[in-house]
């Protein structure tokens, strides 16, 4: 059969009354949904959905922008207005608070910037933690939105800061370089020479001496262009693009935070922004001595010369405790992938997927963890994360690796040597992710885009062996699934799971407990006619399952309505490991069906985030 229908939008789900031709066959499956999503409700109840679901997330970024701004205010006023940096405003003006409010701003957030990203103690708090409730565990979901969130906020303080003490170094080099007598230019020639009783405020000592001197041969100015250039490497090769098709680049360029921290630890141990001491505040107040500067060194006068001393570092004691944890963390993590791992089997599947099931001493997981993998065969550094696809019930843990970048087609390369020695391969985790919850959802809803169905392979493994051993505590009572592929080869990955599920539940007379969808969209018209000439077999001609391929993407407002038409007073935790577009429709649709009455249904939006 030749078919072809250039006029189907590729967002949209093929129906059997837009192609005459097939509704006349009837002899295909294709989604049932309607081009035109069911009425909806309005955007005022979506927007107050969102807001409860998520009011602790909320509440919680407020806070953190909240401490950022009081913190940055708080330090802006002390500079603008303590006595002690009376002179120092002389020469440098508001640019001197405006640098220093910056720098208390970056030491918050480089204090917390570590915090998201240790993955052993988030894992305790998600799974150990009798307090942790499920909105608490939510927001442990959002540890990378976080970083992300904390790092954007370093960079633009760092801008700020930056911008800042470019105008402090220009006005420090106009004024040493003045010779018209003013208070700015007394105060920039005071003598750098301690020996001889000096006590200086200006850095730049010499009238010839450039900014850039300074900046190349001052631990403050070395130490913040390395932390800046650190920093703009970080950022720009976390991007998505970067991170997605150069992920080599994004993980060696990350650990340039080694580099930031220590620059930031020792940054402030020149003291170039001094203030004056108290002694000399007492000996000879600002307000009153400063338009006397012709008389301070005469003996009989009341006003002295100023003294001056630098502000001693802070920056240590902001990230000491962070940086502690962070490297308990890494010894933690070392020791655990240190030990011994015995690859059991190994299986190519097709679409150059590699199946590796192993064993561990002392390894024990939930459903949903994933693992980071290295191969020092391979790279010695490079560590990379994949979701297990195993049963905590299950006497070895495996994971699903697909082809995606050098490094995953380098490890697929060596295993399929037949006559090569099997490669090392060192594990370190699990870790939690946001699929640990599912059995605690009365109904959970779970989308998996491509590879991203791995989590939720665990998930249906272990309902099954829940099955065979008559598990009566699961409360979960109804599972939605959506796999979503682009070619049809991707099915076999599961396939057998899922006709052991079908069989399963048929014996146990549960066959409504799992409701399972299969959409195909690589697909052509050779792909439909094929399908629609085997449409009256018992088993779906591409996959082999009884339940058929449908052809397009779901419609969620329909699946979305029907799921809540259909458990009216239900929490429904809806699951996804897959594209950004795709979580941004469901988080969508999570809000609009959601009700405002918490005794009525509610959607519980979770992603998939290493």
């Amino acid at each position: 059969i030749g078919v072809r229908f250039s006029h189907l939008e590729d967002s949209q789900t093929l129906s059997w009354i837009n192609v005459p031709f097939l509704k006349d066959l009837s002899r295909i499956w294709i989604a049932e949904s309607s081009l035109l999503p069911r009425g909806a409700p309005n955007h005022l109840l979506t927007m107050g959905n969102c807001v409860v679901n998520h009011w602790f997330s909320v509440l919680f970024l407020a806070v953190w922008l909240g401490l950022n701004v009081f913190l940055f205010v708080d330090a802006f006023l002390k500079y603008e207005k303590a006595d002690r940096y009376y002179y120092t405003r002389k020469i440098l003006g508001s640019t001197l608070a405006c640098a220093r409010a910056s720098a208390l701003c970056l030491n918050f957030n480089s204090m917390l910037i570590l915090l998201p990203v240790c993955r052993s103690l988030l894992s305790f708090l998600r799974g150990t933690c009798s307090f942790c409730s499920r909105t608490l565990r939510k927001q442990l979901d959002h540890n990378l939105t976080f970083h992300k969130l904390v790092a954007y906020m370093i960079c633009l303080h760092t801008a700020i800061h930056i911008i800042a003490h470019l105008f402090n170094f220009d006005r420090y080099s106009r004024s040493r370089q003045a010779t018209d007598g003013s208070l700015a230019s007394i105060l920039s020639s005071l003598s750098h020479d301690e020996k001889k009783g000096g006590s200086w405020l200006n850095p730049i000592q010499f009238r010839n001496t450039t900014v850039e001197y300074v900046t190349f041969t001052s631990i403050a100015g070395l130490t913040g262009v390395i932390m800046t250039i650190a920093l703009i490497l970080m950022v720009t090769s976390a991007t998505e693009f970067i991170r997605r098709s150069y992920f080599e680049v994004f993980w060696y360029t990350h650990h340039l935070f080694i580099f930031y921290i220590l620059g930031l630890g020792i940054h402030g141990i020149g003291g170039i922004v001094r203030g004056q001491t108290e002694e000399s505040i007492n000996e000879g107040h600002p307000h009153k001595c400063a338009e006397s500067f012709e008389i301070w060194y005469d003996h009989d006068s009341h006003c002295r010369r100023p003294e001056f001393e630098g502000q001693p570092p802070e920056s240590w004691k902001w990230i000491l405790a962070p940086v502690i944890l962070y490297i308990c963390e890494r010894i933690l993590r070392f020791y655990r992938s240190q030990q011994k791992v015995v690859i059991t089997k190994v299986v190519m599947h097709p679409s150059k997927v590699l199946e590796l099931q192993m064993n561990k001493r002392g390894f024990s997981m939930e459903v949903g963890q994933y693992i980071f993998v290295n191969c020092p065969s391979i790279s010695l550094l490079e560590w990379h994360p994949f979701t297990l696809t195993s049963a905590p019930e299950e006497d070895f843990f495996s994971i699903h690796i697909r082809a995606a970048g050098d490094w995953t087609e380098n490890l697929i390369r060596a295993f399929e040597q037949q006559y090569s020695p099997i490669p090392r391969i060192e594990v370190d985790g699990p870790f939690g992710t946001a699929s640990e919850d599912v059995f605690q959802y009365e109904v959970a809803v779970l989308v998996g885009a491509g590879i991203g169905v791995t989590p939720f392979a665990s998930i249906l493994k272990s309902i099954w062996y829940k099955f065979q051993c008559a598990n009566h505590n699961l409360k979960t009572k109804k599972i939605y699934f959506y796999w979503i592929c682009r070619e049809t080869g991707a099915f076999s990955w599961f396939n057998d799971l899922l006709t052991s599920l079908e069989q399963e539940m048929e014996k146990l007379g549960k066959v409504g407990f799992l409701n399972y969808r299969l959409f195909l969209t690589g697909w052509d018209s050779n792909i439909v006619g094929h399908a629609a000439l085997n449409f009256d077999k018992a088993t779906d001609i591409l996959t082999g399952l009884k339940q058929k391929t449908s052809f397009g993407r779901p419609m969620w407002d329909n699946e979305f309505s029907t799921i809540a038409t259909s458990h009216p007073k239900s929490v429904v935790g809806v699951f996804l490991c897959g594209p950004r577009t795709l979580a941004k429709s469901l988080r969508k649709c999570c809000h609009r069906y959601s009700s405002l009455d918490p005794r009525k249904v509610q959607f519980y939006f979770n992603k998939e985030n290493f």
